[in-house]
């Protein structure tokens, strides 16, 4: 179990240290773009949906869980976006 543990542990800092990537992205993307209205593009989240939820079917996932954890995930990004672009260009 120890074994176990380290694993999951190993793995949750990966994750965590590609949120801070990801989030990253989120503050560029702010910078970017041309204007607030540009912080929700729900073509781009639906295109990201997609490639999540093609990804997790090669990978053998819970299509549903991983749409549920990305749904929370893009919608925490979006909101992050926003407060980055009224903090800096607002």
């Amino acid at each position: 179990m120890t074994e176990v543990r380290a694993g999951v542990d190993a793995v949750d800092q990966a994750i965590v240290d590609f949120l801070a990537l990801r989030f990253g992205y989120m503050e560029a993307a702010a910078r970017i773009k041309p204007g607030r209205g540009a912080v929700r593009d729900e073509a781009r989240k639906a295109d990201v949906l997609a490639k999540v939820d093609a990804a997790a079917d090669e990978a053998g996932l819970d299509r549903k869980l991983i749409a549920s954890l990305y749904e929370q995930l893009i919608e925490a990004s979006i909101a992050y976006e926003f407060e980055v672009f009224d903090r800096t260009r607002g």
